[in-house]
């Protein structure tokens, strides 16, 4: 997936009320999908009317985040619904990842 057509952010107040008790803020979730690497899965289960992804990746501070969102307007905006620390199981899957982008690009 590209981010080629994104030109920003698009909140929802509610889902920015209910991610503040993850301690995750609204410009750290934005800077997950500035920064490598970043991986994004389309979520099947819970997409019944528009296409939802789980992005799994940093913030400048280097947390990992895990960031469900929607694509708005186009492709143009980025709808997250829900931003909180990556689980266990999230962690090994994006340092999995890492690994072999690493070995990869070496």
């Amino acid at each position: 997936m590209t981010f080629d057509k994104v030109t920003g952010f698009d909140w929802d107040d509610a889902n920015r009320r209910k991610n503040e008790k993850h301690s995750v803020t609204q410009s750290e979730a934005e800077q997950v999908f500035m920064n490598v690497p970043l991986v994004v899965v389309e979520d099947d289960q819970h997409s019944m009317s528009e296409a939802r992804f789980h992005a799994l990746g940093l913030s400048d501070a280097r947390r990992r985040l895990h960031v469900t969102f929607t694509l708005r307007h186009r492709g143009e905006k980025i709808r997250p619904i829900s931003i909180r620390p990556m689980s266990r199981k999230e962690r090994s899957i994006y340092e999995e990842f890492c690994k072999k982008t690493h070995a990869a690009n070496s």
